[in-house]
């Protein structure tokens, strides 16, 4: 049965992938992909990534997948470490699509504290489904204590964990964790 409604996913691609593998998980994004739109009906699926040119094969996994990729062109610190926060792009794209009339309503995918502005504008307009964590440690105070729908991924690590199998064998995202 097709559900009329027009629910999308924003999802935060580093806290993510970094909240499950800090717990010795790596996530199957096409398992998880399936996930959203059974328990969501998630009809879009954005993710947010900094952009890597060697991860040209994770890329077309995920779009593979279902994802719709949001690249932000990385920054480099001082000692060379890579950086490319994407909440701006996440927050903008968000609002946007709420105010084009889009979605129905919208999941969250982070914990991160800075989208505690972003989960009050949405509640407070009925367009917030849930919000969706890695876990209660990768989950802000300034989220948590928001009063509205907050589930932790790790507690489904038993239907979306990536199996061990050998590359190229299925249609889970292998490499995953190179973002």
């Amino acid at each position: 049965m097709k559900s009329d409604l027009k629910n999308y996913a924003y999802i935060d691609g580093n806290n993510l992938h970094r909240g499950t593998k800090e717990f010795g998980w790596l996530l199957d994004y096409f398992r998880f992909r399936r996930w959203l739109t059974e328990k969501y009906q998630i009809q879009k699926a954005y993710i947010f990534l900094g952009f890597i040119t060697s991860n040209q094969g994770l890329y077309k996994k995920l779009r593979r997948a279902g994802f719709i990729l949001i690249f932000k062109t990385l920054t480099y610190e001082a000692d060379g470490k890579a950086k490319g926060n994407c909440d701006a792009e996440l927050v903008l794209r968000t609002v946007i699509d709420y105010y084009e009339n889009r979605f129905d309503q919208a999941v969250l995918v982070s914990g991160d504290g800075d989208f505690a502005c972003l989960t009050l504008f949405l509640l407070n307009r009925r367009a917030l489904k849930s919000i969706i964590a890695p876990s209660g440690k990768y989950c802000s105070y300034l989220i948590r204590r928001i009063q509205c729908p907050l589930l932790f991924l790790n507690n489904f690590k038993n239907r979306l964990f990536l199996k061990e199998k050998a590359p190229g064998t299925d249609e889970t995202v292998q490499g995953s964790s190179s973002y």
